[in-house]
């Protein structure tokens, strides 16, 4: 080795260490030209890291080594020679032993490690893991503590190369992991664990009891990093954890109770540092994400649940994005909610708010208000028939003496109004009041204006007795009160023109003038926000309104969006979208002549780069301590040197700001690729010519890392489709399995370019919303296009149905589950949402194949109906009836071979105890009747006592009982029209008039007037005690002041009906209100 050639760089290291950046560029560009691209580096770089007196020299030479034996598959490695190999195989590992520093130690074992992947595969380094092990067992806790290190970042490396020997390294693991004298040993070997585990597949059974038998020993490691607030071995540690919990061979089945007792421990004591704390609990938080079986095979949600509820009384702070154990203990009981049945979850939690409300302690009131208020997202449905005893303490709530419980309760109702919306506004007249209450008190004014915004976006006509007042009040405060709190009154006003429509009129112009000077806001953070909201609710006023009186304020918005897109804001461009979404539905024709602004933004925002490159690590969760979506996969962009190698360690990123950014921008993609779709269908041919760009930028987004934006993505996509087919030169379809109505060739064309990528989507789908919202927006375009759009692709497409029925898609599969073993029964409300989505495609596949569907039904049918048993959610129960008869409604007389076992299964849900079922099950009966072959008039008596308790309602009655109400008035209509002989219709004909007019589902008029209509034409004089009472019925459904009931072919016979009334008895007619409609009139 020329001792010149290494002097000369070991200068020129040094000269990089310099402040002076002219000399550390000169010495970088000197080094990268005449030192780096020589493999005499190598063996230079080795001999400064062993010599050189200077640490930080040590330190850099160790790194620049790694990087020039890793570079270009090692190819500077391979040209050294093979002496100068083996002497630094020999020598250099025992001089990391004599190393001092720390840090030169671990860089220098990383050199081992990169040689080692380049050796040991090739089987050319067999003294390496001999050394290694030895080293790891030296009587000198120095020399384990450098062994384990260079035996981790080898195995980072080269796993693979290690394999035959697991079994001896678990033997040695099962030591380090109890080293005597030595945590850094423990830590290290925990964290070579968790590299190893990523290679164990789940048929390997020796090795999984092997590394099982390891994993006491590793929570006990953990445990004594938190013990001694060993921060960043705590945090390793964690992130080996988060990584056995994805990891799809189940590694910690056996131990979950353990590790769950563990993790409360840990969190909830607070004694130990908060954000080891907060890291116990979000790696708590991926247990409840990815073993919720094992949570719910095992029951551990009631003692989780209270070990969680004194978390939420402990302090949070002021700032929003700051994370504190109480915001993570929220956490975990949202996931307990929303990933467990509601049964293991809510009774629990309802005893301990109970508990905890009735305290003197206003901290405990508070943690269980903010308790109840997460809960209701996965609990809904559950809850729905208990909020007779829920409604008591939201009630008390508004009004305790403590404004943080106050505040809590906003949030709490804020909540409700988006999952519980009957229940709340039945409540408007507690709810208005109180939280209008606390809008005028500081100290709560921001929250109440918050659930006031949350309340009005339901309230719907309900809202007109509060109209005025609400408006005074939040004018008001557009005035005087502080930016933040301006922004949710902002919103609110928004959500009171969505409310109200058109009766917003009056204080359109006046509020558009207070407005005004908050779109031209500029400065970053609240005021930004401000202007974004601004932006959100001016296009709320505008939908309400109308584009007669918008038209004025039109160009000068549009403008003010252009401008807000140009301010370098990610929040900014997303407000901007969002408007441009509703201005093109609002305005139609009229806004296509801003699509060549409008497109090219969205397909830069969807295009723009996010910063970029994914991380690669051996670690894929070093970016978990977040606690937010393990899908979040956190982009790194990676600065290189001349050779390409990365300049800056993983370790020097700043995740959470990353995190920020990546999550802004993601939001912005997310409604720009929304938008797309949004603006195809109000602008139809206008769009034309930005189609195809748009599409394959669509495409591209289907496989993003956010779940959002392939939602938005998908969605759009098949808008796209829709719209286009709309737009073609088409005829109305016929159903079937073999096409007789063709496509126009362009729509085929656009179908194959998007339906394949979503199959290949769906394949790799792990989000069940996602894989949701395809369902059902598959199952729409399906009914759209008919049997043309699933041509080449029906089997695809039914194995989606049947893999979801199944519970067996990817984004359901548990691998803590054996293929064989039927999931339970018992499944979260977010389960049975993708469930009934899956029932919205098989329908839709019935609806376009007819009566060929026949097949497949065999198959459907039994899938589809293990989800009503009496022990299954009401949404399931709910889905499996309405999903069968929409089957029947596609399918006609083909369903005629099942009629018996259908029967049945409707027999017995008409007995259910939810009207939202019973409403199902009147459908279902009434369509089998109808299309059925088989005669079921032996059924009628034994059908009509079933649905008789159907029509026992009041007008106070809530929805599910008046739409009950409603199709068994259809199914009785559909009987008399199959066969009236075998109707006692002296019975049945006064309750099925006094049933009339229909209130809720007005598409069940088509039977019930059919069936009036056919005991005209066949059998008049029956009607004749109940003309009277129909002329009235006639006269509602009629009434063009209200909506449209019955349809023109309907309204056409109606009107036909009531002039032949009128020739035999005008009086009645007249007394009806109905003259007007008497033909020639």
């Amino acid at each position: 080795m020329d001792p010149n050639f290494v002097q000369g760089l070991h200068n020129l290291l040094v000269q990089t260490t310099s402040n002076d950046t002219v000399v550390l560029k000169a010495a970088t560009a000197q080094l990268n030209q005449d030192y780096y691209k020589n493999p005499a580096c190598i063996s230079a770089l080795a001999s400064i890291i062993t010599s050189s007196p200077d640490q930080a020299i040590r330190q850099l030479a160790a790194v620049e080594l790694r990087k020039r034996v890793a570079h270009n598959s090692g190819n500077l490695w391979t040209l050294i020679s093979q002496d100068e190999r083996e002497q630094i195989k020999t020598k250099f590992p025992e001089l990391i032993l004599g190393e001092s520093s720390n840090p030169v130690r671990h860089s220098a074992a990383r050199v081992v490690a990169a040689i080692a992947a380049i050796e040991v595969p090739m089987g050319t380094w067999p003294q390496l893991l001999p050394f290694l092990q030895q080293t790891c067992t030296s009587p000198n806790a120095s020399h384990r503590e450098v062994g384990m290190f260079m035996l981790y970042t080898a195995l980072e490396n080269i796993v693979e190369g290690f394999q035959d020997q697991l079994t001896s390294l678990f033997q040695l693991f099962s030591q380090t992991l109890a080293d005597p004298d030595s945590l850094e040993v423990r830590i290290t070997t925990a964290r070579a664990m968790g590299v190893i585990a990523q290679f164990i597949d789940a048929d390997e059974k020796a090795y999984l009891a092997q590394f099982q038998a390891l994993l006491p020993g590793m929570i006990q490691v953990i445990g004594q990093c938190v013990e001694s607030s060993n921060e960043a071995g705590a945090r390793n540690l964690f992130d080996v954890l988060e990584t056995l919990l994805i990891l799809e061979v189940p590694l910690l089945s056996k131990v979950i109770p353990d590790l769950v007792e563990f993790l409360l421990r840990c969190g909830g004591n607070r004694a130990y540092d908060g954000e080891l704390r907060i890291l116990a609990l979000n790696a708590l938080n991926w247990t409840v994400q990815y073993k919720k079986s094992k949570l719910q095979s095992f029951g551990l949600a009631p003692s989780i649940l209270e070990h969680l509820m004194p978390l939420t009384t402990e302090e949070e702070p002021e700032d929003v994005d700051e994370d504190a154990p109480s915001r993570s203990a929220l956490r975990i009981i949202d996931g307990l909610a929303t990933n467990l049945p509601p049964m293991q979850v809510f009774p629990a939690l309802r005893t301990l708010i109970v508990q905890y409300f009735s305290s003197q302690d206003p901290a405990q009131r508070r943690g269980a208000m903010l308790a109840l208020g997460i809960a209701v997202e996965g609990c809904s449905e559950f809850m729905t028939p208990l909020m007779g005893e829920v409604w008591p303490i939201i009630e008390a709530g508004l009004q305790d003496i403590d404004a943080s419980v106050r505040k809590a309760t906003c949030i709490a109702v804020s909540c409700f109004c988006e999952w519980l919306e009957e229940e709340c506004v039945a409540k408007h007249t507690v709810l208005i009041p109180a939280i209008m209450n606390l809008i005028n008190d500081s100290a709560t004014q921001r929250s109440a204006c918050t659930a006031l915004d949350a309340l009005l976006e339901i309230l719907a006509d309900v809202i007109d007795q509060y109209l005025q007042l609400i408006m005074e009040r939040l004018s008001g405060l557009l005035e005087t009160a502080p930016i933040p709190v301006k922004s949710v009154v902002t919103g609110a006003i928004g959500s009171a023109a969505h409310a109200s429509k058109e009766k917003f009129i009056p204080y359109f112009e006046p509020t558009m003038q207070r407005l005004q000077h908050f779109l031209v806001l500029t400065g970053e953070g609240e005021e930004i926000e401000l202007r974004g909201i601004t932006m959100d609710a001016v296009g709320t006023f505008a939908e309400a309104v109308g584009k007669d009186h918008f038209r004025p304020y039109f160009p000068t918005m549009m403008t003010q969006a252009f401008e807000g897109i140009e301010m370098g804001s990610a929040r900014l461009r997303e407000c901007s979208f969002l408007f441009f979404g509703v201005m093109a539905r609002v305005f139609g024709d009229e806004f296509a002549g801003y699509l060549p602004q409008v497109v090219p933004p969205l397909i830069a925002s969807c295009t723009q780069d996010e910063g970029t490159e994914e991380v690669t690590t051996s670690d894929p969760n070093s970016a978990f301590n977040s606690g937010l979506s393990a899908s979040n996969a956190i982009p790194v962009s990676d600065e290189a040197d001349v050779n390409g190698l990365p300049t800056e360690e993983l370790e020097d990123v700043d995740l959470d700001k990353l995190l920020d950014v990546n999550s802004a921008i993601a939001v912005e993609k997310e409604i720009a690729a929304d938008t797309i779709g949004m603006l195809f269908n109000a602008t139809q041919a206008h769009f034309l010519p930005y189609v195809e760009q748009c599409t394959l930028e669509l495409v591209k987004l289907l496989a993003h890392y956010y779940e959002g934006i392939r939602k938005s993505a998908l969605d759009s996509l098949l808008e796209i489709v829709r719209t286009f087919y709309d737009l073609s030169d088409h005829q109305e379809w016929e159903a079937g399995a073999t096409v007789t109505v063709p496509l126009a060739p362009t729509v085929k064309d656009l179908i194959g370019h998007v339906l394949p990528a979503l199959m290949e989507m769906y394949e790799t789908e792990d989000n069940k919303s996602v894989v949701s919202a395809l369902c059902v927006h598959l199952a729409e375009t399906i009914n759209k296009i008919g049997p043309a759009f699933v041509e080449g692709q029906l089997e695809p497409i039914c194995g989606i149905a049947i893999q979801i029925l199944e519970q067996k898609a990817f984004c359901q599969q548990d691998p803590d589950q054996d293929e064989e073993e039927e999931a339970p029964e018992a499944q979260a409300e977010y389960d049975s949402v993708l469930v009934s989505s899956a029932g919205d495609l098989v329908a839709a596949l019935a609806n376009a194949l007819g009566g060929d569907f026949a097949p497949a039904f065999g198959r459907f049918f039994p899938l589809i109906a293990k989800y009503y048993k009496k022990n299954r959610s009401l949404s399931d129960r709910s889905s499996a009836i309405g999903c069968l008869a929409e089957i029947i409604a596609g399918m006609k007389n083909a369903v005629s071979p099942s009629t018996e076992p259908l029967l049945e299964l409707f027999y017995q849900a008409l007995s259910d105890t939810d009207a939202e079922v019973l409403s199902n099950a009147a459908f279902a009966v009434g369509l089998l009747t109808e299309y059925s072959e088989v005669d079921l008039s032996p059924q009628y008596l034994h059908l009509l006592g079933a649905l008789r308790p159907l029509f026992v309602v009041t007008s106070d009655s809530p929805a599910s009982k008046l739409n009950a109400k409603d199709n068994a008035a259809g199914a009785v209509a559909r009987l008399i029209v199959r066969n009236t002989a075998a109707v006692p219709l002296d019975q049945v004909l006064p309750v099925f008039v006094e049933a009339l007019p229909l209130k809720n589902d007005y598409l069940e008029n088509r039977p019930v007037f059919r069936a009036i209509f056919h005991l005209v034409q066949t059998n008049g004089a029956v009607l004749g005690p109940y003309m009277d009472q129909l002329l009235r019925v006639f006269a509602v459904v009629l009434d063009p002041n209200g909506p449209d009931q019955v349809g023109d072919d309907i309204r056409a016979e109606l009107i036909q009906l009531i002039g032949v009334v009128n020739a035999q008895d005008p009086a009645k007619i007249q007394a009806a209100g109905l003259s007007a409609f008497v033909p020639g009139a």
